[in-house]
């Protein structure tokens, strides 16, 4: 059993900058996949980012050069650096583990979620 906690949302004006962390539960945090993903009202949950156990990358294009995934094996935690953020970002912002290879980006992959953190993004 994998317990994912998510903090760091909350209320910014565009253009500001916020941190989300998720802190994991489990001995074996440095074997899985991590992924953000976002959920606005009445839309599907969306990738966003993710980062494998040997710290590649990935982004949705929409958020390139204005959001950073990294981890810190040594605390269990993965975080997402959202910088340059627009109305459009707002949403429920979830983390996800993945204890098996799989396409990074696909919400089905993922076997543990987060309860989720509200970012809103005013205009």
């Amino acid at each position: 059993q994998v317990q994912l906690v998510e903090s760091g949302g909350g209320l910014v004006q565009a253009g500001g900058s916020l941190r989300l962390s998720c802190a994991a539960s489990g001995r074996t945090f440095r074997s899985y996949a991590m992924g953000w993903f976002r959920q606005a009202p009445g839309n599907e949950r969306e990738f966003v980012s993710g980062i494998s156990w040997n710290s590649v990358t990935y982004y949705t294009d929409s958020v390139k050069g204005r959001f950073t995934i990294s981890r810190d094996n040594a605390k269990n935690t993965v975080y997402l650096q959202m910088n340059s953020l627009k109305p459009e970002d707002t949403a429920v912002y979830y983390c996800a583990a993945q204890l098996m290879y799989g396409d990074i980006d696909q919400v089905d992959k993922y076997d543990y979620w987060g309860q989720g953190t509200q970012v809103t993004v005013s205009s």
